[in-house]
């Protein structure tokens, strides 16, 4: 019962804050809406706290039915590994270039502290973090590829990049490209260590 209230609580939250920024962004938009709404869905922060809330709405709903994908081991790892990324990205590389005020301030904190967080907690709580395998990590950096490769076409044809250090125009395709690399690396060993995290120290119920 405690998993299925913590996972309707961390939707609800997950949900708020990706709508709140979704009418934010349109509210303060300076492209047309489909332009804007093609950039909010372009932030891996944004696509990645959609995941999370998908997630927990389905614990919700699901939670009873351990065949179903996302109550296999390995899938709130993977979810928790990206949305730790986001908020270690945001407190490392972009806090300081970015002071929102007022609502913005509120949902910001959300998404880019408070969730990683709360996620971090679930997966300590209900993984079963022994049964996690290493070889999963090969599947996990998909979903951050994708989006790497993505992000730089879509980039090179509209000129826009969501993230400064992925931004072409600015820093030239050489430096860009050191720092995908130095991210998937990030990723890579993020993933190392929530995997011997769980198999040392995590529950396996």
């Amino acid at each position: 019962m405690m998993k299925k209230n913590l996972a309707l609580l961390f939707a609800l939250i997950g949900w708020f804050a990706v709508v709140a920024q979704y009418v934010l962004m349109i509210e303060n938009r300076t492209e047309n809406i489909l332009e804007t709404s093609i950039r909010f869905f372009s932030f891996f922060t944004i696509l990645t706290n959609i995941l999370v809330a998908l997630y927990f709405t389905l614990t919700f709903f699901f939670n009873a039915q351990p065949q179903r994908r996302f109550n296999k081991p390995g899938f709130i790892t993977a979810i928790t590994i990206y949305i730790s990324i986001v908020g270690l990205v945001y407190q490392v590389a972009l806090r300081h270039i970015w002071k929102p005020t007022g609502l913005q301030f509120v949902v910001n904190e959300l998404l880019h502290s408070l969730i990683p967080i709360l996620v971090i907690g679930f997966w300590y709580l209900y993984e079963h973090s022994k049964s996690v395998k290493y070889a999963s990590i090969a599947k996990w950096m998909i979903y951050p590829m994708v989006y790497l490769v993505y992000t730089l076409i879509r980039g090179n044809q509209s000129g826009y990049y969501p993230y400064p250090f992925v931004d072409v125009n600015s820093l030239g395709l050489a430096k860009v490209f050191i720092n995908s690399g130095i991210l998937i690396s990030v990723f890579f060993t993020i993933s190392l260590c929530f995997v011997w995290l769980g198999k040392n120290y995590g529950k396996n119920s």
